[in-house]
């Protein structure tokens, strides 16, 4: 029996997805990263306990070795309050996600130890120093892993009773698109890694559960890899949805896959309803004057169409709010989420905010892509924040809803109200006030990964002090 207990923790998202606001369940489970670190911990050396702070409480006086806490942006700041809290009581903390990843040298300030990117790579090494009494500084691992004979992740850790989508399979890692806003390029490269079919059908036919979302960045990627999964997935009963781009969502021979193999929904990030924007911050798989037409050709295989829009881009004025959500109830999404452009530390729309000095709130807490803390090219930060909001409660009015319901087709009505009364009772219960006005950071964000492109990587580099941009090139 292990002796040893380490103490791994989510600290609270509260976003719309992650609160448990219908029968004490959320919408989804933040947790995929977590039970995948969770894989590389030895079971016969370590007891594992898993804290999703969504919907429980942290157990501050739990005697653990070690506690890790991962998270993004906006809910970094009460990971540093956790951790914090356990490094008063002589417990070492290490941190990892996206946000440590990129702000190692800040999350220093509050842990003994950072993961920089993936973890599968360092975890033995991270336990032998703590084993040893010398857990510290950063632990980065020397490549990529292969994700060939990735640990299976340890769903026996996830109270699955108390989210609606609670099982994530990965089958890549990186992204071809490069958007500009988005951290992915920079935390898992510009090209696929692919793990194995056979061990991602293995991981599904271990996970427990006959609905699955496949948490890639672009399950659609590129043309043949994604029919190779969905061709093993048929026949298998599971229901799953993806998240993919737009383009090769087009091909025909791709959904007809996806829907033999048990698709229900795709959630696609448009972004905007303007080619001009999309192709202002490299989304240029997009093509607008297509979409209406591929949410119909999308739903005609049975499969629901998730739209993901964002606004705050420069070419945005108060009028894109109205016309977007318009177009979205016109062209019959099935459900659609709308946020407000946000300039995460380290990504190229972070660099080039800062250097234009319009960025004005430096809160963490504030990056959630629902509150605005930059200066649009077109409009007050107010107007901005309140055009989100107006979006939501147009398209989950009740008459949008009524006019989108799927009185017809193969898709699934069960999942479209679940989809639908969520997102309409989050939406309602947001209250957000305005970001404040604060001071830079004292840490400069640094990349895992240089962007590739010649006048991106300049402009990372020229936002990097001395001692990190040495280091970097």
């Amino acid at each position: 029996m292990p002796t040893r207990v380490i103490h791994l923790i989510n600290p609270k998202t509260d976003s719309l997805t992650t609160r448990p606001i219908y029968f004490n369940r959320a919408l989804y489970s933040p947790l995929a990263g977590l039970l995948a670190v969770a894989a590389c911990i030895p079971r016969d050396q370590y007891e594992v306990v898993l804290t999703d702070e969504n919907i429980e409480t942290v157990d501050f006086d739990l005697k653990a070795d070690m506690v890790g806490i991962s998270a993004m942006t906006s809910y970094v700041n009460r990971g540093y309050e956790i951790a914090d809290a356990f490094r008063a009581k002589g417990v070492p903390v290490v941190m990892g996600g996206v946000h440590p990843s990129f702000m190692a040298q800040e999350a220093l300030q509050h842990c003994d130890a950072v993961v920089v990117g993936e973890a599968e790579l360092v975890m033995d090494r991270l336990l032998d120093d703590l084993r040893a009494g010398r857990l510290r500084g950063l632990y980065r691992a020397q490549k990529l892993h292969s994700m060939v004979g990735m640990a299976m992740p340890r769903y026996d850790l996830l109270k699955k009773h108390r989210y609606v989508n609670k099982t994530f399979v990965q089958t890549s890692r990186g992204c071809h698109t490069g958007c500009t806003f988005c951290a992915e390029p920079l935390m898992n490269g510009l090209k696929f890694r692919y793990r194995p079919v056979n061990e991602v059908i293995a991981e599904i036919e271990a996970c427990g559960s006959k609905n699955i979302s496949i948490n890639d960045a672009d399950f659609f990627g590129t043309p043949e890899r994604p029919k190779e999964v969905m061709r093993a997935l048929r026949g298998r009963g599971i229901k799953w949805q993806a998240g993919v781009t737009s383009k090769l969502a087009e091909d025909e021979r791709m959904l007809e896959l996806a829907a033999e193999s048990g698709c229900t929904m795709l959630s696609i990030g448009f972004e905007s309803i303007s080619r001009d924007t999309l192709k202002s911050v490299h989304k240029l798989v997009n093509q607008p004057d297509h979409f209406a037409a591929l949410v119909k050709k999308i739903q005609s295989y049975g499969i629901s169409v998730f739209g993901l829009f964002m606004f705050g881009f420069d070419g945005d004025d108060p009028q894109v709010f109205g016309a977007t959500t318009g177009f979205n109830i016109g062209a019959g999404f099935d459900a659609c989420a709308f946020s407000a452009l946000t300039p995460y530390p380290g990504t190229l729309t972070w660099y080039e905010m800062r250097k234009a000095n319009r960025i004005f709130s430096y809160d963490w807490t504030m990056y959630d892509q629902g509150h605005v803390v930059f200066s649009p090219a077109q409009m007050r930060p107010d107007q901005l924040r309140a055009g989100v909001d107006e979006s939501y409660k147009q398209f989950y009015s009740a008459n949008s809803i009524a006019r989108r319901f799927p009185f017809t087709g193969k898709r699934s009505r069960a999942q479209w109200l679940v989809y639908n009364l969520f997102m309409r009772k989050a939406a309602r219960a947001e209250n957000l006030d305005p970001a404040p006005m604060t001071p830079e950071p004292e840490c400069a964000p640094n990349p895992p990964i240089l962007p590739l492109k010649r006048e991106w990587r300049d402009a990372v580099l020229e936002g990097l002090p001395e001692p990190l941009r040495q280091s970097a090139e």
